[in-house]
């Protein structure tokens, strides 16, 4: 391969130097150059062809080494690059000048002025020509016009006058046929003279006259000059001939010497000038072509060099790349080294040495990550295993890092906020301001601290998605801790106690019913019974007017009380539920039964069904859950009328879905009213909240209590149209009914 390289190496600057010295040659001797100009333009070429194939065939195997990602291939390719640019500027530059130099030489041969000094010598020789033939052809026309009328036998004699007096040296008489009827002057003597042939007999007779040029192509510079000028004319009396047919007048005159050799030098040196301007278009193409030849040279040269080099350079920098190899991959035993005296072998040394270091450091190091990494993990185990939410903050509020726990209770991609202020992530702007505001406190220079971190509760709303991916308002109770951590960052640990604090207000308000119903019933009876004997005993013995009043006082006096037995009756039964029984129960089959008893209540609102027919059984408790679908279609026609929304268009629309990706059966109830308050709306499910003027606020908490008791959640929002509040929605997710060896298991 060396020994190819460096013989086709040889072989092409020889080529090449050959090539320029026959190109300086053909700027003096263009002999040369035209008899050589095809060879010279073919061995270019090939010259050419086999550069860019030796500078294709290096690019090659640099890319090869380069994709097999072999070490010191991207530093060869650079030094090529450097090399081939080191010689490749130089010579555009050179190129540029010496393309420009040519292209102006060359032309400056072929000058405008002495084209155009040429044509108008030749279109000066044509006008001199024009206007002796169109002298020659006027006399010839009148000499015609005068032997017109003249006899065959009598018209040599004005034949000769004629000649002489036009200047001309033959004056030839010609019938149609080609006979010559008469002559003057040379032709004559002549046994066959020229004869006019017949196409020029046919255009004199129809153009009358006609004129032309002989012999001047035949004509050499230098010597006698034959080129003559002939006029051929009709004779206007054709019937004086002897034989009747047409007679032509035929005049001719020669050129001057003088003006035949001028025409001709200019025609030669005008040919002479076009067959030379035609080739300076290759002799551009070779000076140029010869240039190019070099600059590939010298990219060729360069890129070579770059190569040879370039495995100089690299040999030392391949052991070093093995080495790092080895210790990439985790090898740090003795590496191989050179013994140069070079930098480069010096630097084999040292890396080998230096790997012996590494490997008693690797040891205490591994030593080292081992104890971290079971730290790590069993921090991160613990971490994710919680829970409790933590977080770490940065002391501006932004999330660095949470564990699943914070996802798990706010219920929202924690690990995807990471980067973000908490109070900038959407649903927690008033937890995240709240947050802050408590480090700040605690933080303060000038507050005396008596703990290592604050406490605090925070309530918020939680926007979240339910499971079909509709919008659901819940309210989060948390209690947070925060401590300082070093590196001015922030440790943020918080709990969800919404259900030990829904519990505690559902036991304080059970307790609080089993009171008011103990306390408030045991009277109401006595009030009754006294209104109603006060009635008996004071009917018949009053006038009209006050045994009226009477009677309307006792009435509305029993109204109230059983009012106020039926709050008392409710009160009880909220506190006195009895615990669910699940089974297995058909929730469509449920919804059916109940919706038969709405059949002719309420007809301004009706209810419509959009039962799921795929519903599979659930695990509830078939009086609850009746008891619920009441409270809940209770509600929705009451919220639907309230709202002066009652309309057949209008229903409240009772609704079962099987949610397959959850394995739940959802129930859900939407009216058509104004919806809730925000601040009804997170309390909704309390007792005694209520936005009915008359309504005790026990229905939703009971559904809330029957929901706990069947491990369902419940959700309530209100329905959103173009911004607009359109009315509310309450939704329960129930359990199927699984098999026996599913409920085993």
């Amino acid at each position: 391969m060396r020994w190819g390289v460096g013989f086709g190496l040889t072989a092409m600057v020889a080529i090449g130097l050959v090539l320029l010295f026959l190109l300086t040659e053909a700027t003096s001797n263009r002999d040369l150059y035209e008899r050589n100009y095809t060879l010279l333009f073919a061995i270019n070429v090939v010259v050419a062809s086999l550069l860019l194939i030796a500078i294709g065939w290096i690019a090659y195997r640099l890319i090869k080494r380069l994709r097999q990602k072999k070490f010191g291939s991207r530093l060869l390719l650079k030094l090529a690059a450097v090399f081939a640019l080191a010689g490749f500027m130089p010579g555009v530059l050179i190129y540029v000048v010496s393309y420009q130099f040519v292209s102006r030489s060359i032309e400056s041969w072929f000058d405008v002025k002495v084209e155009g000094a040429l044509d108008a010598g030749l279109n000066l020789g044509r006008t001199t020509l024009e206007a002796l033939s169109a002298d020659l052809v006027g006399k010839t026309r009148l000499a015609a016009a005068q032997l017109a009328d003249r006899a065959d036998v009598s018209i040599a004699l004005p034949l000769e006058r004629a000649r002489d007096a036009m200047g001309a040296e033959e004056l030839q008489l010609w019938g149609a046929s080609g006979r010559l009827i008469a002559a003057a002057g040379q032709s004559r003597y002549l046994l066959t003279p020229d004869t006019p042939s017949p196409q020029q007999f046919r255009t004199a007779r129809g153009q009358r006259v006609i004129s032309w040029v002989e012999g001047l192509e035949e004509s050499v510079a230098g010597q006698p000059a034959l080129a003559r000028i002939k006029v051929l004319a009709l004779l206007n009396s054709i019937g004086v001939g002897s034989l009747g047919e047409a007679r032509y007048l035929l005049a001719t005159k020669q050129l001057p010497a003088s003006l035949v050799d001028n025409a001709l030098a200019v025609t030669q040196a005008n040919r002479e000038y076009q067959e030379r301007a035609l080739a300076r278009d290759g002799l551009r193409r070779m000076y140029i072509g010869t240039l190019t030849l070099s600059l590939f040279l010298a990219v060729f040269g360069g890129v070579l060099l770059a190569v040879v080099l370039g495995n100089q350079i690299v040999r030392p920098l391949l052991v070093l790349a093995d080495g790092v190899r080895e210790v990439a991959a985790g090898d740090l035993s003795p590496k191989a080294s050179l013994r140069g005296r070079d930098e480069l072998d010096g630097l084999t040394r040292s890396f080998a040495d230096m790997t012996q270091q590494l490997f008693d450091a690797r040891q205490a190091v591994q030593v080292s990550m081992s104890q971290t990494n079971a730290a790590r993990a069993n921090l991160q185990t613990i971490l994710d295993n919680l829970t409790t939410g933590v977080m770490v903050l940065e002391a501006d509020g932004t999330v660095i890092s949470s564990n699943p726990g914070a996802t798990r209770i706010l219920k929202l991609p924690m690990t995807a906020c990471e980067g973000q202020r908490l109070a900038e992530i959407t649903g927690l702007t008033a937890f995240g301001e709240g947050v802050q505001q408590q480090f700040d406190a605690f933080l303060a220079p000038d507050r005396e601290r008596s703990l290592d971190h604050w406490q605090q509760s925070f309530e918020l709303g939680n926007a979240s998605l339910d499971g079909i991916g509709r919008p659901s308002n819940n309210t989060l109770t948390l209690i947070a801790r925060g401590a300082e951590l070093p590196g001015n960052q922030y440790l943020l640990v918080f709990d969800d106690i919404s259900e030990i604090v829904s519990a505690q207000r559902a036991q304080a308000w059970g307790e609080v019913a089993r009171r008011l119903a103990h306390e408030i019933k045991n009277p109401l009876t006595p009030i009754q019974l006294s209104a109603e004997r006060l009635e008996m005993k004071l009917t018949g013995k009053l006038a009209a007017q006050e045994q009226a009043l009477l009677t309307k006082s006792v009435k509305t006096i029993v109204d109230q009380v059983d009012a106020m037995k039926r709050l008392v009756n409710e009160f009880r039964d909220y506190a006195r539920l009895p615990a669910a029984e699940l089974k297995a129960v058909d929730l469509n089959a449920l919804a059916q039964d109940v919706l038969a008893l709405y059949a002719h209540e309420h007809t301004e609102v009706p209810i419509l069904a959009e039962l799921d027919p795929v519903c599979p059984q659930i695990q509830g408790d078939p009086q609850q859950l009746r008891q619920v679908l009441h409270n809940l279609l209770q509600n929705a026609q009451d919220a639907t009328v309230s709202a002066g929304r009652a309309d057949p268009d209008r229903a409240v629309v009772l609704k079962t879905q099987w949610l397959a990706s959850s394995q739940r059966v959802r129930l859900t109830v939407q009216d058509n009213g104004t919806g809730f308050p925000d601040h009804i709306l997170k309390r909704a499910f309390e007792p005694y909240v209520t936005t009915k003027d008359k309504g005790t606020g026990l229905g939703l908490a009971v559904v809330k209590k029957i929901a706990d008791e069947h491990g369902t959640r419940v959700d309530i929002s209100n329905r959103q149209l173009d911004g607009q509040s359109v009315g509310a929605q309450v939704s329960l997710s129930f359990g199927i009914e699984r098999a026996p060896e599913q409920r085993s298991v």
